[in-house]
């Protein structure tokens, strides 16, 4: 069964929506992945684990359609090395408001925001007050990296999960799309490490850093243990982790 939005008529939508799907909606970012990556990464990797997670939710019964990535995120602090878009927070709240009001007009009665940004993560969270007050249903977030870093940590060999165009992100894209990985910058692809993505948002003293203060390459972790074996493994634990979170039983409505 077909779950991109995109690829159904507005006639199949209506019906998958009075069937009861869920709506995934893949948020990412258009940036700098160091100097061996394409800039698209993020929503590449976001797209491909709701589309796999989808598969698997058909495969039990359940309807689902995963609507378009939406390509420009939060990433104030990847601006410094040129090659990125960015929000502000005003225009992000806006956008997403938009299009759950677009969702919820299309007949849809659930939304999951899926995350694949890590800048966009405190936003995110913050924003699920403001987009579930003014929707009438339920609308869930949730970052795929961090729902799967439990299944994703026993795969990797130099960091606990992902970072940012690292050991993670590379497998993931050498499994998927290897050509927009620059083999012969490999070498250089690696930086300060942490210990896991977006631990710094949660800091009891926080201070904005542009990326470029933190890494001279825009690697955040090593790329150079990175290989397509690693990356299906990866991919398969996080859809796996996201389709069995929307196939659980839920409270409330």
């Amino acid at each position: 069964m077909e779950t991109a939005w995109a690829a159904l008529t507005a006639t199949e939508l209506g019906e998958r929506a009075a069937a009861g799907a869920v709506v995934l909606l893949p948020v990412a970012s258009t940036e700098q992945h160091g100097p061996h990556m394409a800039t698209g990464v993020d929503c590449l990797l976001v797209d491909e684990v709701c589309r796999r997670a989808a598969a698997l939710v058909v495969e039990a019964g359940r309807p689902v359609v995963v609507a378009p990535v939406v390509w420009a995120g939060l990433a104030q602090h990847h601006m410094a090395f040129g090659g990125s878009f960015t929000l502000s927070l005003a225009t992000y709240q806006a956008l997403l408001l938009d299009l759950g009001r677009s969702i919820e007009r299309a007949g849809f009665k659930r939304l999951v925001i899926v995350n694949g940004h890590g800048g966009n993560m405190t936003a995110l969270n913050a924003l699920s007050a403001e987009l579930g007050a003014a929707l009438a249903m339920p609308v869930a977030i949730t970052t795929y990296f961090q729902l799967a870093e439990a299944a994703m940590a026993p795969v990797l060999e130099d960091q606990p999960g992902v970072l940012h165009a690292c050991e993670a992100e590379t497998s993931m894209m050498l499994a998927i799309r290897p050509a927009l990985v620059r083999q012969e910058r490999l070498a250089e692809a690696h930086g300060p490490t942490a210990p896991r993505a977006g631990a710094a948002l949660g800091a009891a003293f926080h201070e904005w850093r542009s990326f470029k203060a933190i890494t001279s390459t825009g690697v955040l972790g090593d790329a150079r243990r990175a290989s397509a074996e690693k990356g299906e493994r990866l991919l398969a634990a996080a859809a796996t982790a996201l389709a069995e979170r929307l196939l659980a039983p839920r409270d409330g409505p």
